[in-house]
């Protein structure tokens, strides 16, 4: 088994930054335990591919609703890899609880970026069936695949990312 990456806490200010554009602003103190308490990624087997995230505090989400999670992790991995995260499998399957852009794909790059590579997971409930999801804290909420990936024999991009959603195409 290769081993290719390492998963870290952002800061207490930048998850603090996060934490304040999703949630508003709440005291030092509790933005400080949630801080705390956050699990980092990791496999439930040794036959597991996926590494499970865990939710740094508890919420609600009726169907229909959105949240952005701020998770308090990054992640530092070799260049020709990429994380690509998806809904934890039972949560999809009960809840119909959906990443909303479907697949979150962390590039090698992304460590380096000023929020410091935060990430960060924009989740739906889209039950069909009335049902809301109720998540504790260090619940498990979405997992984690490393791949491998290759590129083209004429590619000769040499530009360094500076930032999250989107910025690679501007």
């Amino acid at each position: 088994m290769k081993r290719i990456a390492k998963f870290e806490k952002v800061s207490l200010k930048q998850f603090t930054e996060g934490w304040t554009d999703t949630f508003g602003k709440i005291s030092q103190e509790e933005i400080k335990k949630i801080y705390d308490e956050i699990k980092l990624p990791k496999r439930a087997t040794s036959g597991s591919a996926g590494y499970d995230f865990f939710v740094p505090a508890a919420f609600t989400l009726s169907p229909g609703e959105t949240v952005k999670i701020p998770t308090g992790v990054r992640v530092w991995m070799e260049p020709e890899w990429v994380l690509k995260c998806y809904p934890r499998s039972g949560l999809g399957f009960k809840f119909r609880l959906q990443l909303n852009n479907t697949v979150g794909i962390i590039d090698s790059d992304y460590y380096y970026s000023d929020n410091e590579g935060q990430i960060f997971a924009k989740l739906t409930n889209d039950s069909n069936e009335g049902k809301n999801v109720e998540l504790k804290a260090g619940d498990g909420f979405m997992q984690g695949i490393f791949v491998e990936y290759g590129i083209t024999l004429d590619d000769d991009v040499t530009e360094v990312r500076n930032g999250g959603f989107g910025s690679t195409s501007r």
